[in-house]
Order: C-alpha cells, then sequence, then structure tokens
C-alpha cells in the first residue's frame, strides 16, 4: 500500500432523552428547534475543557465507490484564547498508527512501515488526519453563525442509539468542502461530524463512550518514535 495512497482528510444528558425531544410541540418552527440547538452547542463549548472518547472515522472515496473504517480512541483539548486545539488518536483497526494535530499542524506515526508524516491537517490528503471533520467541537455559536448558514434537518438517531439533532451547516465563503453535517446530543456536544467534500468524497467521525472534563495534560499530545524514522512531508 503506497504511502501517498493513504496520505486523504477531534467526541449522559443532565436534562435528559425525554426532554430533549419533549422541548418542541408540534406547531413550533424549524427556527425555534435551531436556536435551542445552537444555545445547547454553545453551552457545552464554553463548559468543555476536554475530553475523552472511542472514535471511529468512516472515509469514502466517490471515485472508485468504496468506505474504509478505522476505529480508535482520541483524547481532545478545545482552542482557547491561550492554546490551540489538541487532539490525539491511537488508532487499532486496521492497524496500529498514531496521530497528534496541534493547530493545523500534525504528527502522524506508523510504526508498520517506520515513517513519520508531518503536515498540516486542513490540507492533508491523509485518510486518517480528522481535519475538518473535529474543528466543529471548538467552535462557539457565534463562530458557527459567522461561517455558516446552519439548517436543520431532523431527530435522528445514530449508532449505539443516541438520539440526535441532525444539522447541515453550509460554508458562507468557499472552502476546501462544500458543506458538514453535525449530529448533536441533548447536552450540546457533537457526537457525529459528516464533512462533504467538493469531490463528492466524505468523511465522517462518530464519538462514543465520551468523557467530558477529565484530567489531562499537554504532555498526552506529544508523540514518541524511534529515532531514525523515516519522515516524511505530508
Amino acid at each position: 500500500m503506497k504511502t501517498r495512497a493513504k496520505v486523504c482528510r477531534s467526541l449522559v444528558a443532565a436534562l435528559g432523552l425525554a426532554v430533549f425531544f419533549g422541548v418542541f410541540s408540534v406547531g413550533e418552527t424549524n427556527a425555534q428547534v435551531l436556536r435551542e440547538i445552537l444555545n445547547r452547542m454553545d453551552l457545552n463549548y464554553k463548559g468543555l475543557s476536554s475530553l475523552q472518547s472511542d472514535v471511529t472515522l468512516v472515509k469514502y472515496n466517490e471515485q472508485i465507490g468504496k468506505s474504509d473504517t478505522s476505529v480508535g480512541n482520541t483524547s481532545y483539548l478545545p482552542k482557547t484564547a491561550k492554546r490551540a486545539m489538541y487532539v490525539r488518536i491511537d488508532w487499532t483497526k486496521p492497524v496500529a498508527e498514531s496521530i497528534v494535530v496541534i493547530g493545523e499542524d500534525y504528527v502522524m506515526y506508523r510504526p508498520t512501515l517506520n515513517q513519520v508524516i508531518k503536515g498540516k491537517a486542513n490540507s492533508s490528503k491523509n485518510s486518517k488526519v480528522p481535519g475538518n471533520a473535529l474543528s466543529f467541537v471548538s467552535m462557539s455559536k457565534a463562530q458557527l453563525q459567522a461561517n455558516y448558514d446552519v439548517k436543520y434537518i431532523a431527530e435522528e438517531e445514530i449508532k449505539g442509539g443516541i438520539k440526535t439533532w441532525h444539522v447541515l451547516l453550509t460554508p458562507k465563503t468557499a472552502t476546501s468542502y462544500k458543506s458538514a453535517e453535525l449530529w448533536v446530543d441533548a447536552d450540546g456536544m457533537p457526537r457525529q461530524a459528516k464533512v462533504n467534500e467538493n469531490n463528492g468524497d466524505t468523511t465522517t467521525i462518530l464519538l462514543s463512550a465520551i468523557k467530558k472534563n477529565v484530567k489531562l495534560d499537554t504532555s498526552v499530545f506529544k508523540l514518541s518514535y524511534p529515532s531514525g524514522t523515516k519522515e516524511i512531508k505530508g
């Protein structure tokens, strides 16, 4: 498997699910539903200091009509005024690989190939790099509304029986992708994110077994690998 072929684009409810889906009467509008979703997302954003979870990534290639699935676990520190976003993912299937994203920069260690790949997350062609799909967890309501036209789609269940609100984000200015979709739980936590690329490819990230506001030091996000490991530009 060629490196370049692998080298293509990071998260229960206090109110309870009954409250989550009982907030609105039949006569209330999508605009009211969307306003509630964004308010809950903003509360989650402001209250989230760290996160650990299991993660599943599905990368769909439109040209060949094929999906690749990777499974692992992630640690996450959101972006603040004093710190860039920190993400670490340790993939366990189909092969063991580790990746750290700090701000826009990523480092990926591939022990089976004795390789370290370094590059920019948002422009990476590496299918294991989360890129845009995890950035939405680190956005406030104001940032979302400033950068996207946000549309409420429906109430939906995602894998694991988690009930969510499904919303569509369309960038207001030209980006490397045409749209994104979020599945948001009762706490305002994006549980699943899907990025729809301009070429028809998609990247979907699902977070499960979430642990919020655990103690995480930035040392967790330092990758260790043997000297002599071949370095490649991503």
